[in-house]
């Protein structure tokens, strides 16, 4: 609960709604108590009082009753009946989708079915019929309003419900034996209760409009109560002569709508876990740069060069260092594998080489990319996007997510290809046809009209990886390509890169965690930790020899074929939180080999030819394995 009144704290538009509507539900709440005239006496003697009149703080209406006592009557009575249309909606509405997503088939299809014909009919039309059956009134008025709603919860909640009926924890809990019904309450409604509240917050407000209308129309609140609706269509033959009498009920139903509203839409922030921000604004096209000290000059190193390369989220008053200084290279025809645990900062270091790390919140802070001695960091955003996947590209680790659902995979082949330079229909087609041989694809000129979904995990990541290289680019960012893939597609993959990367003479910079995948693949390693660089070298180098007491422990926690009775060593600890960094080495906590001096100050990357280390007391002095 704290974490989502948090989360809603920082939309600053929704917490002056939230404000705004718990002061009107407060002066609702304490109207029985406050000192009123009665809203329905009439005193036609002094109708039509201006605001501020004596006895009437906003004057009175053509039959001389208090607008003040009406307005705070009228508004309990509208927040009343829209809260509870609100709810009678969304449980029917909810109910009915969740039976039908959850079941499927014959029973699905009748309900959709029967939901569909009633949003055939315009809603406020299907509200008046409602009404005109039932007869005029407020409680009449309640149950057309929520009526009328009840499919509009109903496609949403069944939408939700469908992908979850097919999940595997639901499939574990048929295999357990528990019951259709127990499965709805203990495994599908939880998941779908957030959706409920989502819809609910951003629909309240349309159902206080439409019940306002009906009574704005004379078929919701009868005469003498009042509700805002009622109190408008009284005053409309008076708007000319006497507008207090319309813009005050007016402007309460604009300040309630508003105030739900963006209440509504700070509620679904927060819920929405793919809005964790709680901000209603998207990522910017490029990571934003904000450099605290002039980029450092090149020292013209290989085609892609990251130079003390610093990149930070700023959250709310907390800074998280994901890259803190990060300096790498990667010629032509080499592959650089980046290794590390989960957080280290490689693929924050990977993305900010393009601009891709998403801002909000994201903040390239220092540093510099330079490609083929050119600094990327800060171009305009035009240059930047025509070189993404023609001079750099990148491979994802899900391609599943990466590839678009609902479009075959040629058409999104062509479509890369396409936002770089024109290509015609046939020309595309032999394109992506011949980009798809060159991964190895079988019958490529069939599998081009395949969805997603009709491919293998390891087609997929092929298709991936022919994206990437749609446009011959020269250099090759992969990120943890193989990671979710079987151990023999795994093999596979890696050999089509290293072929790959050998007949065009690429540039690859692999992201890994596996030790085996770089010992496979590539001819250099940087070791990083904590977003820095703690250890550089010659893969066969460091394989044999590893100095960094971070590099020694990864490495002992891979098995190895012919040795099982080796010991599997485990990193105790956990990696530190990257916006409270210790001062000194951020190992220290977890190495074993740690003494004051490590704590007392920044250790720099001690440079000796190929091999860099960041370590006080390495497992091989530098000098000795230079020897």
């Amino acid at each position: 609960m704290m974490a989502f009144l948090t989360l809603l704290a920082r939309n600053r538009l929704a917490m002056a709604g939230g404000i705004v509507l718990s002061l009107v539900i407060l002066l609702v709440l304490l109207t029985p108590i406050l000192p009123l005239a009665d809203p329905d006496v009439t005193d036609t003697g002094n109708r039509f009082k201006p605001p501020f009149s004596e006895g009437a703080l906003l004057g009175t209406d053509h039959l001389g009753r208090d607008l003040l006592s009406r307005l705070l009557w009228g508004t309990q009575l509208s927040l009343a009946v829209g809260f509870s249309a609100a709810i009678i909606a969304a449980t029917l509405g909810a109910a009915i989708g969740i039976i039908a997503g959850f079941y499927g088939g014959r029973t699905d299809n009748i309900i959709m079915r029967g939901v569909d014909m009633l949003m055939a009919f315009p809603y406020i039309l299907l509200a008046l019929a409602i009404v005109a059956a039932l007869g005029p009134g407020l409680f009449n008025a309640l149950i057309a309003v929520a009526a009328v709603n009840v499919p509009f919860f109903a496609r949403n909640i069944r939408g939700i419900t469908v992908g979850i009926a097919h999940k595997e924890f639901v499939d574990a809990a048929r295999l357990a034996g528990m019951s259709n019904a127990r499965i709805i309450l203990t495994e599908v409604l939880p998941n779908v209760i957030p959706v409920i509240i989502i819809a609910m917050s951003t629909t309240i407000g349309w159902m206080i409009l439409e019940t306002a209308g009906l009574s704005f129309l004379g078929l919701g609140s009868q005469p003498p109560q009042a509700d805002l609706g009622s109190m408008l269509g009284e005053a409309r033959s008076a708007l000319i002569t006497n507008p207090h009498t319309s813009i005050v009920p007016g402007v309460m139903i604009l300040i309630i709508v508003m105030s739900i509203n963006l209440l509504g839409d700070g509620v679904r922030d927060a819920l929405d876990p793919r809005l964790k921000s709680g901000a209603l604004s998207r990522p910017m096209a490029a990571t934003m740069v904000k450099r605290e000290a002039p980029a450092p000059t090149s020292e013209g190193k290989g085609l892609l060069e990251a130079q003390e390369l610093q990149t930070q989220f700023h959250v709310k008053d907390r800074v998280y260092r994901a890259a803190g200084g990060v300096s790498l290279h990667v010629e032509k025809g080499e592959c650089l594998g980046i290794i590390g645990e989960s957080g280290s900062g490689k693929s924050v270091t990977a993305l900010s080489v393009m601009g891709l790390v998403a801002s909000p919140p994201g903040v390239i802070t220092g540093g510099a990319v330079r490609y083929e001695g050119k600094d990327l960091i800060g171009v305009p955003y035009k240059q930047l996007r025509d070189m993404r996947g023609r001079n750099v590209a990148y491979i994802f680790q899900d391609p599943l997510a990466t590839l678009h659902p609902l479009y075959r995979v040629g058409d999104q082949l062509i479509e890369a290809i396409r936002s770089h330079r024109p290509i015609g229909k046939e020309e595309g087609r032999a394109k992506a046809i011949e980009l798809l041989e060159a991964v190895r694809i079988p019958n490529a000129a069939k599998r081009i009209t395949d969805y997603p979904h009709e491919m293998s995990g390891g087609m997929r990541q092929r298709v991936g990886i022919a994206m990437a290289l749609a446009n011959d680019p020269d250099v090759i960012i992969a990120d943890e390509p193989t990671t979710a893939l079987d151990v023999t597609v795994q093999a596979q993959i890696l050999a089509l890169l290293d072929d790959l990367r050998k007949s065009r003479g690429l540039a690859i910079v692999f992201i890994t965690h596996d030790f085996g995948v770089v010992a496979q693949l590539c001819d250099r390693v940087a070791v990083m930790y904590a977003g820095r660089i703690v250890e550089e070298g010659q893969t066969a180098d460091i394989l044999d020899n590893p100095r960094h007491p971070y590099t020694a422990r990864l490495m002992a926690c891979v098995p190895e074929l012919g040795e099982g009775k080796r010991r599997l060593e485990a990193i105790p600890g956990l990696p530190p939180v990257v916006d409270k960094l210790p001062a000194g080495c951020a190992f220290a906590d977890r190495c074993d080999k740690v003494q004051d001096a490590c704590r007392q100050g920044d250790i720099p990357l001690e440079r000796n030819g190929a091999r860099a280390v960041r370590c006080l007391f390495p497992e091989t002095p530098l000098k000795e394995a230079a020897e």
